[in-house]
């Protein structure tokens, strides 16, 4: 079935008035539209104001002469001032909601050369945001050539608002995300595809809304990092223009806690001895990253919510409210769900902040992007010291080997790795580290993580010690452990959980004419309070277990 052609377009006051009786030697763009040779227009929706009735008249009698075929249908539209953008824009949105969209009948174009300059981006913003579901139409008078007439139809121009159609555009585009997500990964050719995947879509939500996000995970595992680069991306593209300003809430209590978020006026308490306006104020127009905010108290969890939604706060000691409209990141190691549970944690805030949440994952469980960081510190260590240290082939595959063992429990995440090549590159006495720093330094970390958990670590153990504490672990008999912990490797190293259970029951499976791997996983998970977390695809606590 073939399309109807349909034109949308504004009578062009001035550039499509007649000029005298040779109009027909001149441009007049609502006329010359149709009298295009490739361009066959089926209806032409001309919008007019009622005070110029009469040209309208004209015009749209000018075109059924040039071009019989093409019906014309006069649409009164009443704009006051045409240099009013919001009157403009509501009048041709007007105009969009009560027309009859039809994509499947008619191929609908929006000409945006005749009309103010306002009215014409009004056009291209409802056609952009699909109001009217069309392309845009640009038409221009014909260049001048030597020795010939100029043409009174001009040329046009149909331009497609999806971008990924123009080859140069779509390359520009992609150029920019990459470079994006290169500042969201801090230059790290990270390898691990979840961990990709997660950065695709902070991405993408970060640029899109002002909304509150949420990042978790283990302590050292990188949110503040992130949450500042979040910050340098949105300030680059000019989406905030305020300052970047952070604080861990486990570091403030009491008093101090509402003095420090919300300000306080001289004479709130003893010591105040003048006026303080507070993080939030200070990150007006910018990003304010509260830390652990799980550790905050009730009152200071009541007024976050108050201003979060209303951008209204009072700071202590004063009954003049103040405003700030900043963007927020908070971050957590903590289950807040169990949390509130506990009744520690404010369930409406949890809602108002948790709408994009993101679960960073700890070093231990990125083991392909153990390299990647690896290189990362040294060039950090470098950077820091103005010593550039390289390590050789032997020294780098013993040590990320040690590194992607189950038993490095990495329970520092970044900051222990950090701290490993710190010391590695400052003890080598050449400018390359060797075998010989790479034993010390593996030693030192088996040494810390055996203090920390007060007992030898192997690798089934360590795998354990990711869901349970010792106490729990000592609860499970030990030829349970090793089969529980042999499940846990498997599922760290599949996709889905029913990749992992075909692994698993892959002998069993074939006496079974249907076979349930996933149900027969889910349950022995659930029988140690664990479960698989499908947004994310790994085991985790059970949301049961955490609450008790």
């Amino acid at each position: 079935m073939n399309k109807q052609s349909v034109v949308i377009g504004l009578l062009g006051t001035n550039l499509d008035r007649p000029r005298g009786k040779d109009r027909w030697s001149h441009w007049r763009p609502s006329v010359g539209l149709c009298q295009q040779p490739d361009l066959l227009i089926d209806r032409f929706e001309l919008l007019y104001d009622p005070a110029h009735i009469k040209l309208a008249g004209q015009v749209a009698g000018d075109i059924r002469k040039v071009s019989p075929e093409t019906e014309v249908c006069l649409t009164k539209i009443k704009i006051g001032d045409h240099w009013d953008f919001e009157e403009v824009y509501a009048a041709l949105h007007d105009h969009a909601r009560s027309r009859t969209q039809d994509s499947e009948y008619e191929d609908l174009l929006v000409h945006i050369t005749t009309g103010t300059h306002v009215a014409q981006i009004c056009l291209f913003l409802l056609a952009e945001s699909r109001h009217y579901p069309a392309r845009l139409l640009q038409s221009s008078p014909a260049a001048a050539r030597r020795g010939r007439p100029v043409d009174p139809a001009g040329t046009h121009r149909i331009i497609d608002l999806d971008l990924s159609r123009y080859d140069q555009l779509a390359a520009r585009f992609r150029v920019e995300r990459e470079d994006s997500d290169t500042l969201l990964k801090a230059g790290i050719a990270t390898r691990d595809a979840k961990f990709n995947r997660m950065i695709d879509q902070i991405q993408s939500v970060c640029l899109a809304t002002d909304s509150p996000l949420l990042l978790t995970g283990p302590t050292g595992s990188g949110k503040t990092a992130l949450a500042k680069r979040i910050y340098d991306l949105k300030r680059q593209r000019g989406q905030l223009s305020g300052r970047w300003v952070a604080v861990n809430c486990a570091t403030i209590r009491g008093d101090q806690a509402m003095s420090t978020l919300f300000g306080h006026v001289r004479g709130a308490f003893t010591g105040a001895a003048s006026d303080r306006d507070g993080l939030l104020r200070s990150a007006d127009g910018g990003m304010l990253f509260l830390d652990e905010i799980g550790e905050l108290g009730a009152d200071e969890q009541a007024m976050l919510l108050h201003a979060i939604e209303t951008k209204q706060f009072f700071p202590f000691g004063s009954d003049q409210s103040s405003r700030s409209d900043f963007q927020l990141i908070a971050g957590t190691h903590r289950d807040l769900q169990s949390e509130i549970t506990a009744g520690n944690f404010r369930e409406d805030l949890l809602y108002r902040i948790g709408m994009w949440t993101f679960a960073l994952p700890g070093l231990a469980d990125r083991p392909s992007d153990l390299e990647p960081n690896l290189d990362y510190e040294l060039e950090e260590f470098a950077r820091r010291s103005g010593r550039r240290v390289t390590m050789n082939r032997e020294a780098r595959q013993q040590f990320l080997l040690f590194a992607s063992e189950p038993a490095a429990l990495w329970r520092g995440n970044f900051r222990d790795l950090n701290a490993a090549v710190t010391r590695m590159a400052t003890l080598c006495s050449s400018d390359r580290i060797g075998t010989e720093q790479v034993q010390e330094e593996i030693g030192r970390l088996r040494e810390s993580w055996r203090r920390s958990t007060g007992r030898e670590i192997d690798s089934s153990e360590a795998l354990l010690s990711k869901h349970f504490d010792d106490r729990e672990l000592d609860a499970i008999d030990r030829i349970d452990r090793v089969t529980l912990s042999e499940v846990l490797r498997v599922c760290g190293r599949s996709d889905s959980l029913a990749q992992a259970g075909r692994c698993l029951y892959q002998a069993s499976r074939r006496e079974k004419q249907k076979p349930n791997d996933s149900d027969r996983l889910r349950k022995y998970l659930a029988k140690f309070d664990l479960c698989w977390n499908r947004q994310h695809n790994h085991v985790e606590r059970s949301p049961s277990s955490n609450a008790e």
